[in-house]
């Protein structure tokens, strides 16, 4: 899977078991390094069954939780078509992959919950974006963060929209298709052929625009991330008209997109970006400073982990890279911590944040040094 969305996150973080593993493995798109991406995996999965088999688990039982991921390693195909990073989730009756724009370090956790906390940049909000290519011969969505950028697969939604608007009495020279950037076939590719339109044209294409931004809706579902454009002059003020996200920033690159790269499309995209994150950030800073004394804010993880299951926090800031490992009891309210891992323990900090998340709070995954008050982590509450 190239995308993960709020809804999986939320399935995801729904999964208990004795044994949830979660494994981040970077990769690489293309040359000799594809070669060890399997490799390392392989390494990785070695080290799951050490661990599983240490605490107690039967190696028949071991066998039958890795078999899925095993299996990943015979798939020539898989290995071929990376990102830059590789999330894999596994218990007893699930198996997700997700290859993602994001560079992980190596990581394998085994506890009673998936760990999440790597997948952050994807959903706090502290660089994930998108970006919509529009040119005269391709629309091309990408998804980036702070650091890379990947195409978003949107072949199963916007073809069967250039096949309904097949019906219109399109001018002879101006044709519709989509797809993305992978798969430049003539079915595959959104064609503009024509320059200059007539204002006639123009309206088809706004009519055509609608119906993207209504195909699009899905993919955005649920989102806050800042979308921007790139694409030739007459086409980016048509789709603004036609656009309903609500977080299509104003400022967009004018020029056509057909003869740029993913990487040098995100070179281009993201000094837009920049500011827009680093603006949210600041504010929050400050807002949290501000309302230190009005009990409106947290910095110790007891208070602010029920509070997130509660929906109380409205921004979170946590350390990314660190870890609080504990147990706790929504119930009773009673929450351990310990000093090192512990079999079945939870990443305290990666619960908070995903629960921030899925009841609607932000996350801002920083520095331990942009952590108000320099802790761990430090909560605004919306109460």
């Amino acid at each position: 899977m190239d995308k993960i969305t709020i809804n999986e996150l939320k399935s995801l973080s729904e999964v208990e078991g004795k044994n949830c593993v979660s494994i981040f493995l970077p990769t690489h798109r293309a040359g000799k390094e594809t070669e060890q991406d399997p490799i390392r995996f392989k390494n990785l999965l070695r080290g799951v069954e050490k661990q599983l088999l240490e605490d107690g688990v039967r190696r028949p039982e071991v066998e039958k939780i890795l078999v899925s991921a095993e299996n990943l390693l015979i798939e020539s195909g898989f290995w071929r078509q990376q990102s830059e990073g590789l999330a894999v989730f596994i218990s007893q009756d699930h198996f997700y992959t997700f290859r993602l724009p994001v560079q992980f370090d190596e990581l394998i956790v085994i506890s009673s919950t998936f760990h999440l906390k790597p997948l952050l940049p994807f959903f706090a909000r502290d660089g994930h974006f998108y970006v919509l290519a529009l040119s005269q011969n391709q629309i091309r969505l990408l998804e980036g963060t702070r650091h890379t950028v990947d195409e978003i697969d949107t072949e199963d939604t916007l073809p069967n929209l250039a096949k309904a608007m097949e019906y219109e009495h399109y001018h002879k020279d101006l044709q519709f298709h989509t797809g993305t950037a992978a798969r430049q076939s003539g079915e595959s590719a959104a064609m503009f052929h024509g320059h200059d339109p007539s204002d006639d044209d123009k309206k088809r294409i706004l009519r055509w625009f609608h119906k993207v931004d209504e195909a699009l809706s899905t993919v955005f579902s649920e989102e806050k991330s800042p979308l921007v454009l790139v694409g030739v002059d007459y086409l980016i003020p048509l789709y603004k008209q036609a656009n309903s996200y609500p977080h299509l920033i104003d400022h967009a690159i004018y020029g056509n997109p057909e003869e740029l790269s993913a990487t040098e499309i995100h070179q281009k995209t993201w000094p837009l970006i920049v500011p827009r994150f680093t603006e949210d950030e600041e504010k929050a800073y400050w807002k949290y400073h501000e309302l230190k004394n009005q009990d409106r804010t947290a910095k110790t993880i007891d208070e602010i982990l029920f509070a997130a299951h509660q929906g109380r926090i409205e921004t979170l800031f946590v350390g990314i890279g660190e870890q609080i490992w504990g147990d706790y009891d929504l119930e009773k309210q009673v929450l351990e911590i310990h000093h090192a891992h512990e079999s079945g323990d939870h990443d305290l900090l990666n619960v908070a944040a995903i629960q921030t998340i899925l009841n609607g709070g932000i996350v801002y995954a920083v520095g331990i040094e942009k952590v108000p008050d320099g802790t761990l982590l430090a909560a605004i509450f919306r109460f």
